[in-house]
């Protein structure tokens, strides 16, 4: 499927069908609206971005091996498929995972802040899960789990309800879990009042219900006596009036249950735009010390760890055209190695999937981070003797005006539309 024509299709029979509801009759009001749709006030051009890749953090078989984790959680943290597999493969961690579980073992509050599609639930999950394992405590609530959202404490609850049931005898699944978001039954209800999870999803609102209610303050305070962990999900979501309101009912919790030792964990995709990672990490320290109302160091904020999935990290502009003409000959079949030395596919993700961020000391690594997302606006026809018409014909090699192509490096600064590809996505490749 080609998703740049569904989105020009989508674009042009919405955009016809609102212009027919009114014929506007005001020759001003008509150019404005005119203008309006020229400019793409309404229609903005698609965003784009690649999902970059990870250093690993070994697999979960091999962190068990090493003692991080509990021989059970092999059986747990597989590769499955359907409520009858028992995985085929153990899962392998993110480095950032690894580091978060390491973290979590030290006793410290810290926080996971890296991009979507980074696994962030597992930062926490697994390190609960072992925890869990280590000191079952049946009947007692050991993890809080908060989220903004219904939606994401039902997604996660799929997920555990993979890791934690699925392929497992009923002797098997060692670690409860339930949730308590105001969308259960009575019945669903008073089976959590029952029978205490050891890992409870919830959100903040019946969170505060179960601080102020009569019934939920016997029944699972009670149960949550020396909590081990308070997780907040998306912590960026919490501001304002809102984090205030958040921070008060942390502090309320932790004093409720008893836990003044409670380890706080928080997740965010973006809570602090920084020249360097380090600043951002004194940021996002500060803010989440004061929410959480304890004490998170810099070095307990963990970010993700980026690796390049091509090797052709700086190809010419011969080597780009060649590229481009094999991806569009038919029945081109490439393994992932090939496609991983491709000179377009390496292009591509300097272009739009990671940037270099400035060494925070001279003399050390550039860190690899993320590219902004970026526009791919259609550019216009050209004219017999455009200038792009003009550069299309200068010899191989060079690329728009500025000579022989440089090495390839994704810029993070305003972009130009004359700015040749080795700095800009949206620059014309002379072919």
């Amino acid at each position: 499927m080609d998703v740049f024509s569904v989105h020009k299709e989508l674009i042009d029979d919405y955009s016809e069908y609102t212009s027919s509801l009114v014929k506007v009759r005001d020759q001003r009001t008509a150019d404005y609206l005119k203008e309006e749709e020229e400019n793409k006030v309404r229609w903005p051009d698609p965003w784009l971005s690649l999902n970059p890749g990870f250093e690993s953090g070994g697999t979960v078989d091999e962190l068990a091996a090493d003692g991080l984790l509990r021989p059970e959680c092999e059986r747990f943290f597989r590769d499955k498929k359907h409520a009858e597999d028992p995985g085929a493969r153990s899962l392998t961690l993110h480095r950032h995972q690894r580091e978060a579980l390491e973290a979590a073992k030290t006793g410290d509050s810290y926080v996971l802040t890296t991009g979507t599609g980074s696994g962030k639930s597992l930062a926490y999950i697994l390190p609960v899960v072992d925890q869990v394992l280590r000191d079952p405590r049946p009947g007692r609530i050991k993890a809080v789990v908060v989220y903004p959202m219904n939606a994401l404490a039902n997604s996660q609850h799929h997920e555990l309800t993979k890791y934690l049931t699925w392929g497992l005898s009923r002797g098997g699944q060692k670690v409860r879990f339930a949730s308590y978001t105001g969308q259960e039954d009575q019945e669903q209800r008073d089976q959590v009042f029952k029978r205490p999870p050891d890992i409870l999803l919830t959100n903040y609102v019946m969170l505060e219900y179960l601080l102020t209610r009569p019934h939920e303050r016997e029944q699972l305070l009670k149960a949550a006596q020396g909590l081990d962990f308070l997780v907040l999900d998306e912590l960026h979501t919490y501001r304002g009036r809102q984090g205030a309101d958040v921070a008060l009912l942390v502090r309320r919790l932790r004093d409720a249950c008893d836990a003044p030792d409670l380890q706080c964990i928080g997740t965010s995709a973006t809570m602090a735009s920084s020249r360097t990672f380090a600043e951002t990490r004194r940021t996002v320290a500060d803010v989440a010390s004061r929410l959480f109302g304890t004490d998170v160091k810099p070095e307990r904020v963990i970010g993700e760890t980026l690796r390049r999935n091509t090797t052709a990290h700086a190809p010419s502009a011969a080597d780009l055209r060649a590229a481009v003409e094999t991806a569009l000959t038919p029945g081109t079949e490439r393994d992932y190695a090939e496609l991983a030395a491709d000179p377009l596919a390496g292009w591509i993700e300097s272009a739009f999937g990671l940037a270099e961020e400035d060494a925070e000391e001279p003399g050390l690594p550039a860190r690899l981070v993320r590219s902004r997302p970026t526009t791919l606006p259609t550019p216009p026809e050209p004219s017999p003797r455009s200038p792009a018409t003009t550069a299309a014909r200068r010899p191989s090699g060079r690329c728009c005006s500025r000579g022989p192509a440089p090495a390839i490096r994704r810029r993070t600064g305003p972009c130009s539309r004359s700015a040749c590809i080795s700095s800009c996505p949206r620059a014309t490749l002379c072919m």
